[in-house]
C-alpha cells in the first residue's frame, strides 16, 4: 500500500491501523446498537453455546458474550483515550517548559516531580486513590492518566532539548521570540512524530492497565461491562466454559497487538533516517 506521495507505507502500519480500525468500529457501534441488551440476567438461557442468537454464546449470568465485548471495547477504549489525553495535555507543557529553561530550578521541579510518579506504578496510584474515593472507571482515568504525565514530559523534553540548538531556534530568538512561544511556533511542531508514536504505545498500555484495575474490581464497575472483569468473573469457569475467558482475553491482545504495530508503523513512516534507511 501507498501514501498518496507515493511512498510504500510500512506494512506494520496497515495492519496496525486496520486491526485498531476494525476494534474502533466495533466500540463505536456499541454507541447505537448492540445484538442483545447486557444489563439484564438471563438464567435460563447462561451457557449457551454460539448459534445464530448468540454468535458468541452467552455467559454465566446468561448475557450475549458478543454485546459484552461490544460495549467493553467502548469501556477499554474510553478510559485509555481519556487517560493518554491527560498525560498529553499536562504532560507536554511540562517537558516543553522544562526543556526551555534547561538547568533551571523549573526544571529540576519537574522532572524530580516525575520521578516521584514514576515510584508509583499506576496500580499503586489507583489503590491509593479507590481507598480514598472508591473504585470507578473515573478514578480508573485519574491513575493511568497520572502515570501518563511523567511519561509525555520526558518525552517532549528530551526531543525539545536537541532542537533548542539549531539554527533556526537561535534565528527566532535573536528575533526576540520569548521561550513560550518558540516552544509553540518551532519545537511543538517538529516533536509532533515522537508525540504520536509515544501516544499509541500509551494507549495500548493505558488499555492493559485498564484490564487490570477491573480485573482486581478498581476499574469500571458493574453493570458496565470491562474486559478486564469480564476475563475475572470468568476464573470459576474456565475449565467448563474455557471461552468466556479466551474471547475477552482475545479482545485485549488484539486490540494491544495492533496499537503497538500501529506505534512501530508510524515510527518508520514519521522518522525521515528510517525512511532514508529503507530507501
Amino acid at each position: 500500500m501507498t501514501a498518496p506521495d507515493g511512498r510504500t507505507l510500512p506494512p506494520a502500519l496497515v495492519i496496525g491501523a486496520a486491526i485498531t480500525a476494525a476494534v474502533l468500529a466495533m466500540a463505536a457501534l456499541s454507541l447505537v446498537w448492540t445484538p442483545h441488551p447486557v444489563t439484564g440476567v438471563s438464567i435460563a438461557e447462561r451457557l449457551q453455546p454460539p448459534s445464530a442468537t448468540y454468535p458468541l454464546g452467552t455467559d454465566q449470568l446468561g448475557r450475549d458474550m458478543l454485546s459484552m465485548l461490544m460495549i467493553g471495547a467502548r469501556t477499554s477504549i474510553a478510559v485509555a483515550l481519556v487517560a493518554v489525553g491527560i498525560g498529553i495535555g499536562l504532560g507536554v507543557p511540562l517537558g516543553l517548559a522544562a526543556a526551555a529553561t534547561r538547568g533551571s530550578l523549573l526544571d529540576e521541579i519537574i522532572m524530580r516531580g516525575n520521578d516521584l510518579i514514576f515510584a508509583f506504578p499506576s496500580l499503586v496510584i489507583a489503590i491509593l486513590i479507590t481507598a480514598r474515593y472508591g473504585p470507578s472507571a473515573t478514578n480508573a482515568i485519574l491513575a493511568i492518566g497520572i502515570f501518563n504525565i511523567p511519561v509525555f514530559a520526558r518525552v517532549a523534553r528530551g526531543g525539545a532539548l536537541s532542537l533548542w540548538t539549531l539554527d533556526y531556534v537561535l534565528a527566532a530568538r535573536a528575533s526576540g521570540k520569548g521561550r513560550v512561544r518558540i516552544s509553540a511556533e518551532h519545537i511543538l511542531p517538529n516533536i509532533l512524530n515522537l508525540l504520536i508514536v509515544q501516544a499509541t504505545i500509551q494507549f495500548s498500555l493505558g488499555i492493559l492497565a485498564e484490564a487490570a484495575l477491573s480485573y482486581v474490581g478498581l476499574g469500571a464497575q458493574p453493570p458496565v461491562p470491562s474486559w478486564g472483569r469480564m476475563l475475572a468473573e470468568a476464573q470459576t469457569m474456565i475449565y467448563g466454559n474455557p471461552s468466556l475467558a479466551i474471547l475477552p482475553g482475545l479482545a485485549i491482545v488484539l486490540m494491544v497487538l495492533g496499537l503497538n504495530l500501529l506505534g512501530d508503523g508510524l515510527r518508520d513512516a514519521l522518522d525521515p533516517r528510517l525512511r532514508r534507511r529503507r530507501a
